[in-house]
């Protein structure tokens, strides 16, 4: 009894002490860095997430795996910067934070990422404050390359951006490859695809280097590659080859991006002597001519107006005088054709009181067909 009362005291102890150390410990903040130029991404971990909203179930041996919202902007935003995206495909997949920052957006950005646990709705807030300093590395060679069977989600894990780069170090012939950006190809007006499966958005993916391109590569700007393309054919004098077919490149939406040539500076607007040139008095012009307006009466009022009393009068006569009348309509009609129509309303009274509960004190039913007999016999004496 008593090594259980110590026990007891002793859980109590150690739930009390992490209580205590979970009010008492101060959230610090996560701090990383961004060269201008460069892709950043930075990944949010929902496992890591996991162990702040329920710190003591691996105590008790409970582990959840709950989905979550990741919601980022920056500080005292109510978005991100310009330069920075965020992505989640689904609350059971890692969140990611990716972009390329250039030279003017070079300072202190302090991102504010609130996690929402959708299983209890508890919520949690963390800061990733991101320095973005100068260019780290020289890339004068640019090439943007499609992938048409990815999404953006699969292409930021670490792994994926090694085998791309692999791939495109084998087509460039060198290693020093760096990535400069990645954006989804429904950043640049693409499709939302299908949900379906075989069916993706399609990635748009950057690489940059000091080396110069490949000459497989410089066959992106020849005009034999840009006829193939316009023709919608099978590219030809292709020298890559993916290893995984999801990565392999769609080579008419590639494009070859040439840095090391200065580019010429825009001409410089002339500036003149902010004085108008003289260009005489003003003379109005005089009142214009006197106009008859009575063709655009005729025209806009008369004819209309003549042809509505023509149709007009047209229904008029077919409705009154071409209607063939009661009379000429019994005239044309056979007897008995009249008298069966005359019928049919005593007829169905009569069967309706037949029906009815005074179905003993009707009178027996007259026969229908007597005139048709009279009219039949009548017709064969003659």
């Amino acid at each position: 009894m008593t090594q259980n009362k110590m026990a007891d005291k002793g859980n109590w102890a150690l739930a009390i002490t992490a209580c205590v150390a979970s009010l008492l410990v101060v959230q610090a903040d996560i701090i990383t860095d961004a060269p201008v130029g460069q892709l950043f991404v930075y990944e949010l971990h929902r496992e890591v997430f996991q162990s702040e909203f329920e710190p003591f179930h691996k105590i008790f041996d409970r582990v959840y795996n709950d989905p979550m919202v990741f919601k980022c902007n920056k500080e005292r935003f109510p978005d991100l910067p310009r330069w920075l995206r965020f992505t989640q495909r689904d609350p059971y997949d890692n969140g990611f934070l990716y972009g390329m920052p250039l030279l003017q957006d070079k300072g202190r950005n302090i991102i504010e990422i609130f996690v929402v646990n959708k299983r209890s709705y508890d919520t949690f807030k963390e800061r990733l404050v991101i320095n973005v300093g100068p260019a780290v590395k020289q890339m004068p060679y640019q090439a943007e390359f499609f992938i048409e069977l990815r999404e953006i989600e699969k292409v930021l894990p670490p792994g994926v951006q090694e085998e791309i780069r692999l791939d495109i170090q084998n087509l460039w012939g060198t290693d020093r490859l760096d990535f400069v950006n990645i954006t989804s190809a429904l950043d640049r007006g693409g499709r939302v695809p299908l949900p379906l499966p075989g069916y993706f958005e399609g990635v748009y993916v950057k690489l940059g280097s000091d080396q110069p391109f490949s000459k497989c590569m410089q066959r992106l700007q020849t005009v034999e590659h840009q006829r193939e393309c316009a023709a919608g054919g099978k590219i030809t004098g292709d020298c890559h080859t993916c290893t995984n077919p999801a990565n392999c490149i769609t080579w008419c939406k590639s494009v070859l991006f040439d840095l090391s040539k200065p580019v010429p500076p825009a001409p410089v607007p002339t500036v003149g002597s902010e004085i108008l040139e003289w260009g005489g008095e003003f003379n109005p012009p005089e009142s214009p001519p006197e106009r008859d307006f009575f063709p655009d009466y005729i025209v806009t009022v008369i004819i209309p107006f003549a042809l509505a009393l023509i149709l007009c009068l047209l229904l008029a006569y077919v409705m009154c005088c071409r209607r063939e009348g009661v009379l000429k309509r019994n005239v044309k009609t056979p007897e008995l054709q009249l008298y069966h129509h005359h019928t049919i309303q005593g007829n169905a009274n009569e069967l309706r009181r037949m029906a009815g509960c005074d179905r003993l004190t009707v009178d027996p039913p007259r026969q229908c067909l007597q005139p048709l007999l009279m009219a039949e016999q009548a017709m064969a004496e003659c």
